[in-house]
C-alpha cells in the first residue's frame, strides 16, 4: 500500500473502528480518526503510536460539519483523502413494540444520515481530487439472517439501508472510479458485548468461534485496495448467514 494514502476511518475510537485504523497504518497509510469523545478520541491516537501519520476529528456523523471536518483535516494534514471507512455507527436489541420513536431516530441518524453525509463530504473531494477513491461501508450479516432471541429491529432497518447506500452508490459513482463496498459482519469480539458473554455466541457460526476485530480489519483493507471489486457486501461471520453447525 502507498504511504500516500489517506484514509478516513469513523467511529475508530474503540472496537472494529481502531482495528480497522491500525491495519491501515500497519501498512504505510495515514490515517484520520474519529469519535464523539474527544478524550478517548485522544487516547485512541496515543495508544496506536504513529504520530505524524495520525489526526483525529472529535464529533458524531450525524452531524454534516463533521464530515466536512473530517475531509478538511485530511487535505491540511495529508493532501487529500483516499479511503473512507463508514465505520461509526450504534446497536442495542430491544423489542419491536417497545422502540420508541426517539430510538428509532437516533439509530436512523447514527447509522444511516451519518454514513450517508459522511460520504457526501469525501466523495465532493474525491471527485475534485479526480484520481478516484474507495469507500468502505460496515454494515451487519444480520441484515440478511436476522436472530429470534435477539430482537433489533431498529438498528437493523439502518444497516440495510446503509447495505442499500452500497449498492446505489458503486453505480453512480463508478465513472469517477470511486469503488463502494461493504463489509458485513457477524458476532465479533468488540466493547459492544459484554467480555464474558460474546464467546457464547460462538456457536452460531459454522466455524463456531467469534471474530475478532483484525479479521474485520483484513477484510476492510482488501475492499479498499481491491481495484476490480465494487458494489460488493463481503460477510465476515465465520459462515453464520450460510448456515448452523
Amino acid at each position: 500500500m502507498s504511504k500516500d494514502i489517506t484514509v478516513v476511518v469513523t467511529g475508530s475510537s474503540s472496537g472494529i473502528g481502531l482495528g480497522v485504523a491500525r491495519a491501515f497504518l500497519e501498512r504505510g497509510a495515514n490515517v484520520v480518526l474519529n469519535g464523539r469523545d474527544p478524550e478517548r478520541l485522544a487516547k485512541a491516537a496515543a495508544a496506536l503510536g504513529y504520530g505524524e501519520r495520525v489526526a483525529r476529528v472529535a464529533g458524531g456523523i450525524g452531524d454534516a460539519a463533521t464530515g466536512e471536518a473530517l475531509v478538511r483535516a485530511a487535505v491540511e494534514r495529508f493532501g487529500g483523502v483516499d479511503v473512507l471507512v463508514n465505520n461509526a455507527g450504534t446497536f442495542a436489541s430491544k423489542p419491536f413494540i417497545d422502540v420508541t420513536e426517539a430510538e428509532l431516530d437516533g439509530f436512523l441518524g447514527g447509522n444511516l444520515k451519518g454514513t450517508y453525509l459522511t460520504t457526501q463530504a469525501v466523495v465532493r473531494r474525491m471527485r475534485e481530487q479526480g484520481r478516484g477513491g474507495s469507500v468502505v461501508n460496515i454494515g451487519t450479516v444480520l441484515v440478511d439472517h436476522a436472530i429470534a432471541g435477539f430482537p433489533c429491529s431498529a438498528p437493523i432497518v439502518s444497516k440495510a439501508g446503509v447495505h442499500a447506500l452500497t449498492t446505489s452508490l458503486a453505480a453512480e459513482l463508478a465513472a469517477d472510479g470511486i469503488r463502494v463496498n461493504l463489509v458485513a459482519p457477524g458476532i465479533v469480539r468488540t466493547p459492544l458485548h459484554a467480555a464474558a458473554e460474546v464467546d457464547a455466541y460462538g456457536g452460531l457460526a459454522l466455524l463456531n468461534r467469534v471474530g475478532e476485530t483484525t479479521e474485520i480489519a483484513d477484510a476492510v483493507v482488501y475492499l479498499a485496495t481491491a481495484e476490480f471489486v465494487t458494489g460488493h457486501a463481503l460477510r465476515v461471520d465465520g459462515g453464520y448467514v450460510t448456515g448452523r453447525p
